[in-house]
């Protein structure tokens, strides 16, 4: 999960999409589950501790950033190396595993992105967001307008994985 959501440059392939879950950077899992681990102490050290604003942010607020804002944002974490289209192609990965339909509307606002990694990962967000009808009706026409075969491979591909008819 780190490597997919922090080294890797492209689009996160479809089969481990799902199993991410809302992992946005990175995973600590493994720490977690290490018996070693039992005997290590928390760091005190102020530099380790997660800022409150970055423990839950909304996922909708985070798909709002743009550039700019995610530099602004970001600014002094580590998060800022993946950069803002890596970044918001791993909250669109997040949103669509959330379930949460009220996100449909910000994640389409994501389809007309100027970075095709972006738009690749709406796609998928959204088809797992809204009904397979309007799915569908947005796949047809994506598959008119768009030009960028990776982003066209992902209207054909990210049918909905979810019942959400």
């Amino acid at each position: 999960i780190s490597y997919l959501t922090i080294e890797n440059k492209g689009p996160i392939p479809h089969e481990f999409r799902e199993k991410i879950g809302n992992r946005i950077y990175g995973c600590d899992d493994c720490l977690a589950a290490c018996p070693w681990n039992k005997f290590a102490r928390a760091a005190s050290e102020a530099k380790l501790v997660a800022r409150d604003d970055l423990r839950e942010p909304p996922l909708a607020d985070l798909l709002g950033l743009d550039d700019a804002a995610f530099r602004a944002f970001f600014s002094g974490s580590p998060i800022k190396r993946i950069g803002r289209d890596r970044f918001i192609r791993n909250v669109l990965i997040a949103a669509g595993n959330s379930g949460d339909a009220s996100l449909a509307d910000t994640v389409r606002a994501l389809l007309d992105d100027a970075s095709p990694l972006v738009r690749g990962a709406a796609i998928w967000a959204l088809a797992q967001l809204v009904p397979d009808a309007e799915y569908s009706e947005r796949a047809a026409i994506g598959l008119k307008t768009e030009s960028d075969e990776a982003v066209r491979d992902e209207w054909r591909l990210a049918r909905p994985t979810r019942a959400n008819a």
